[in-house]
C-alpha cells in the first residue's frame, strides 16, 4: 500500500519541504521494516540507519542519502537493505531519487550509490585503434562520459583488508594494478576458495582507482550478471548497445568467472570484450574458484588469455591471520574481542573469512540482546550451536571416505597396516581431521583407524598441525577437505 505521508508533487522545488517529505518517507520505510523484520535484526541493523539529506541533482531528480554508523553496518545495509529500499521508494513516493548509503561525513567515506541518475549525454566511445595513453586518467570536467553504476562496496578497501601470509602476493599485485591500471598485470586473475577475500580485494582496487579518478568508468559484476546481460541482449537484439556499454568501461571486475562454464554465447562475447580491453589498455580483473587451466566448460582460447596476465592464488588464512581479522573487524564495529576470545573463535572456525564474519555477527547479536560486552563465556554461548553442529554432524567414517577420495585411495587404506608415504600422510590427515571435527577421543579415533594406539593419533595430529603452518599446499588441501566434509 503506497504511503501517503505528505501530499507532494515530484515537481516541488522547495528544498525544506522536499527534505521534510523525504525524512518522513524514510521513517515510514523503517516503520514498515520494523513490522516485517525480527526485532533483534531490526534493532541491530536497520534502526541505526539515519536520514541525512535529500540532495537535488537537477530540476526533477534528487539523491536520498542514508547514513550508517560504521563500515560493518554500511556493508550489511548496502547488501541487504539497498535493493528493497530502492523498490519501496519507487513504489511509495513521488520523489524521483537515486539512493545512497554512506558513512558519516566526518569519516571521509567513499559513498555507495545504489542507483545512478540518468544522464541525457551520449556515451563516449573511443576509436578501437586509438587507445588513450592512460585510459583511467581522465578530466573530471570532460563532457560526454556516461555515468556508470560501479556496484563497488565502499567498505571494502585496502585499509580494511587484513594482510597475511595467505594473501600477501595477491594484495601486492592488487596494489600494483590500482596504481597502474591497464599497464602492468592485465588481466589480473585471482583464484581461491569461497570466503577468502577475492571479492574484497578487487573491490579495493576499484575503490582506490575511483578515489583518485572520480570520472573513471568502473563496473563490478558477478559472472552471472554478465551472462544475464548477454541473454537480454540476445532477446532484445541489442548487442550493439551491450558492446557500447561494456567497451566504454575503463575497468571491469568480474567475480566467479567459473559461472561462464557451458555458456558458449557468453564466452564468445566476453572473448571479444577481453580482446578490446587489452588492445585499449583498459584493465580486466577476474576471480575464480580454481586455476585457469582447471576451469571446466570454458573455451581454451579464453583459458589461455586468462593465463596471459598475472595469476595469483589466495590461500586459506592461517590461525594468526584469522585472529587478526577477528580483532580488526570486531574493533571496527565497537565490539572489540580480546585475543583469548579471538583465538577461541579462530581455532574452531577455519574455513574462510566469511565464516568468521558470520560468527562475529552472532556474537554481536548475542551481546546486543543481553546488553553485555564480549567475553570468552559469551562467545562460547553465542557460538554453541555452530560448535555443536560441527562436532555432531561429522563422523570419522565420513572423514575417512572424503580423504580417501581426495587422495585417490581405497577406504581400506585408512585403517590398513600399510605404511608407504602415499598412504601414511593421507591417513595422518584423516586422523587430524577426526580430532578437529568430531568429539571422539584419541583412543576412539585410533580404534577406528585399524586399532592404532592413541599415541599414534596424537603424533599424527601434532605433525599435521605443525606442517600446516609451514606448507601452503597442505594448508590448502586441508581447507578444501574441511569445506567438503562440512558441506
Amino acid at each position: 500500500m503506497p504511503v501517503t505521508t505528505l501530499p507532494l508533487s515530484s515537481s516541488a522545488n522547495d528544498a525544506a519541504t522536499l527534505n521534510l517529505a523525504a525524512s518522513q518517507y524514510w521513517k515510514a520505510f523503517k516503520e514498515e521494516s520494523k513490522a516485517t523484520t525480527a526485532p533483534l535484526q531490526f534493532a541491530t541493523w536497520i534502526q541505526p540507519l539515519e536520514f541525512r539529506a535529500l540532495e537535488q541533482l537537477d530540476v526533477s531528480k534528487h539523491k536520498l542519502i542514508i547514513e550508517a554508523p560504521n563500515r560493518f553496518k554500511l556493508s550489511w545495509a548496502i547488501e541487504n537493505i539497498l535493493p528493497s529500499l530502492e523498490d519501496w521508494w519507487a513504489t511509495n513516493t513521488p520523489i524521483i531519487a537515486s539512493i545512497e548509503i554512506s558513512l558519516p561525513l566526518n569519516e571521509h567515506a567513499t559513498r555507495a550509490s545504489g542507483s545512478i541518475p540518468v544522464t541525457d549525454q551520449q556515451p563516449h566511445t573511443s576509436h578501437p585503434t586509438e587507445p588513450s595513453e592512460n585510459p583511467l586518467t581522465l578530466d573530471v570536467a570532460t563532457p560526454g562520459r556516461p555515468i556508470v553504476d560501479t556496484r563497488l562496496n565502499p567498505a571494502w578497501t585496502f585499509d580494511a583488508f587484513v594482510p597475511g601470509k595467505a594473501n600477501q602476493l595477491a594484495r601486492a599485485a592488487a596494489l600494483q594494478v590500482a596504481e597502474n591500471p591497464g599497464r602492468g598485470y592485465n588481466p589480473l586473475f585471482l583464484y581461491g576458495g569461497v570466503g577468502l577475500g577475492k571479492s574484497h580485494l578487487i573491490h579495493s582496487i576499484g575503490n582506490s582507482i575511483i578515489q583518485r579518478n572520480p570520472n573513471a568508468q568502473i563496473r563490478y559484476i558477478h559472472a552471472e550478471t554478465y551472462v544475464s546481460d548477454v541473454v537480454k541482449a540476445y532477446q532484445r537484439k541489442s548487442f550493439d548497445d551491450f558492446k557500447k556499454y561494456y567497451y566504454s568501461l575503463d575497468l571491469l571486475l568480474i567475480d566467479d568467472i567459473q559461472f561462464f562454464a557451458g555458456k558458449s554465447r557468453t564466452q564468445e562475447e566476453f572473448f571479444y570484450a577481453f580482446e578490446k580491453f587489452i588492445a585499449d589498455q583498459k584493465q580486466l580483473i577476474i576471480t575464480s574458484d580454481t586455476y585457469p587451466t582447471e576451469l571446466n566448460g570454458i573455451d581454451m582460447r579464453l583459458v589461455s588469455r586468462f593465463s596471459s596476465g598475472l595469476t595469483v592464488a589466495i590461500e586459506p588464512p592461517e590461525i594468526e591471520m584469522r585472529v587478526a581479522i577477528l580483532l580488526k573487524k570486531s574493533a571496527d564495529v565497537g565490539y572489540a574481542l580480546q585475543e583469548e576470545e579471538a583465538f577461541f573463535v579462530a581455532k574452531h572456525l577455519k574455513s574462510n573469512v566469511r565464516e568468521l564474519e558470520g560468527a562475529l555477527r552472532k556474537i554481536i547479536a548475542f551481546c546486543d540482546f543481553h546488553q553485555t560486552r564480549p567475553s570468552l563465556a559469551s562467545v562460547k554461548e553465542a557460538l554453541k550451536d555452530i560448535l555443536l553442529l560441527q562436532k555432531t554432524s561429522v563422523s570419522v567414517e565420513t572423514i575417512q571416505k572424503y580423504v580417501a577420495d581426495f587422495y585417490k585411495l581405497k577406504i581400506a587404506d585408512m585403517y590398513s597396516k600399510k605404511r608407504p608415504a602415499s598412504i601414511a600422510l593421507p591417513r595422518q590427515i584423516a586422523m587430524y581431521l577426526s580430532k578437529e571435527l568430531t568429539q571422539k577421543s584419541l583412543p576412539e579415533i585410533g580404534e577406528l583407524f585399524g586399532g592404532r594406539d592413541h599415541t599414534t593419533v596424537l603424533h599424527a595430529v601434532r605433525k599435521i598441525t605443525e606442517n600446516r603452518l609451514k606448507n601452503a599446499d597442505l594448508n590448502r588441501d586441508l581447507h578444501l577437505l574441511e569445506q567438503q566434509i562440512r558441506s
